[in-house]
């Protein structure tokens, strides 16, 4: 059903859009050497990691709502979070999304966006039982570790699934194949993991871990389990390892490391391990400029900054302002790698936009390209 509501098509010149969330808006642009209207101190400076910030599912997920509200009207349902960053989460609820943690909260037969972070197929199912009319905006590199799960179940593997207990991707993956995956938290962990045939084992991991940490789980496994098979290609996605990458280049070298990202943000509070684990003095996680404490800066000279995949770029630059205000004016991007990956919308909602006359091309930063999206 698309439903398609009679005024969205045309521009409401009394009530223009609002500023997007998503598209060339929530990704990194050029930086000035010298933060505007700072008070810069000599010696001061920060240190900008790039990459940074939204990954390609992320930029997806939250372009879906965004497209979604465009398209049918408020409201427009989400189950959980669609991306885990509260000033996307708060700013779309501003402007007409309903987030409910299951799918029966929404009303029958009405829309509803399943989040980024992927459902199980019981959740499908509910909803289908309820006639919603669903929007899956399932990051595809999650979409690829169930395809995964769904295979190796269906070989009589069992699945070691590296990742956290509850987080909502864990619980999606876990969900396609119940009877052959057991959750691995933590390396400490690996000495529980209770398997029926040693030589027909596989690990899969979820797509916002520690590579580092994931790695070491790994290695404790293969001690355990020799012939231990890794998975097709690698789970943790391209986004969240450059993060990685680029905060150990610049940790080293900062006094203090702050990080953006919300505290549900699995990738963002690894970057703050990561940072330390790297040689930061100190690292702290904040959601917006105005959580720093300024005694965080005492006898600090450089400040290394960064954000997690599901941070736009405004929060970035709000921190910059006030790092500038506080005497670190220079600013220095410290580059470790160039993303140029871009999903396609839902192919539902696609199918809708272009219907209407909507689907207009997304902003893109650079040479971003388009990639196909797996449906499950």
């Amino acid at each position: 059903m698309s439903n398609v509501s009679e005024t969205s098509s045309r521009p409401d010149v009394e009530n223009p859009a609002p500023p997007s969330l998503a598209g060339i808006s929530a990704f990194p642009q050029d930086v000035p050497r010298w933060t505007p209207g700072a008070t810069a101190e000599a010696g001061k400076k920060i240190l900008l990691a790039a990459p940074r910030g939204y990954c390609a599912g992320v930029d997806r997920a939250v372009d879906a709502v965004e497209r979604a509200l465009e398209l049918y009207g408020a409201p427009i349902y989400v189950r959980k979070e669609i991306v885990h960053n509260k000033f996307v989460v708060e700013t779309l609820t501003e402007r007409g999304v309903i987030f409910v943690e299951e799918t029966d909260e929404v009303p029958e037969g009405a829309r509803v966006v399943f989040s980024a972070h992927g459902v199980s197929p019981a959740v499908h199912a509910e909803a289908a039982a309820r006639n919603l009319d669903t929007i899956d905006a399932t990051c595809p590199l999650v979409t690829k570790v169930h395809k995964e799960a769904v295979r190796f179940a269906s070989e009589d593997y069992d699945i070691l699934l590296i990742g956290h207990d509850g987080h909502e991707e864990v619980e999606g993956t876990q969900g396609e194949a119940p009877d052959h995956i057991q959750v691995v938290n933590s390396p400490d962990e690996v000495d529980k993991v209770v398997v029926r045939d040693p030589d027909h084992v596989i690990w899969l991991s979820q797509t916002t871990l520690s590579v580092d940490e994931t790695m070491e789980t790994v290695r404790r496994l293969r001690e355990r389990f020799p012939n231990l098979q890794d998975p097709p290609s690698d789970d943790i996605c391209y986004a969240t390892q450059n993060r990685q990458v680029a905060i150990k280049e610049l940790a080293p070298r900062s006094d203090v490391v702050i990080i953006v990202g919300s505290a549900n943000s699995s990738n963002s509070v690894r970057l703050v391990e990561v940072a330390l684990d790297a040689g930061a003095k100190t690292a702290y996680r904040v959601d917006k400029a105005d959580e720093m404490d300024v005694s965080w800066f005492d006898g600090a000279t450089t400040v290394g900054l960064s954000s997690g995949a599901s941070v736009p770029e405004i929060l970035v630059r709000d921190v910059i302002t006030r790092l500038g205000e506080l005497g670190f004016g220079e600013v220095e991007e410290v580059r470790t790698a160039t993303e140029n990956v871009l999903f396609s919308l839902p192919k539902n909602l696609r199918g809708d936009l272009k219907e209407a006359g909507l689907l207009k091309e997304q902003p893109k930063r650079g040479k971003r390209r388009a990639l196909p999206v797996q449906t499950v």
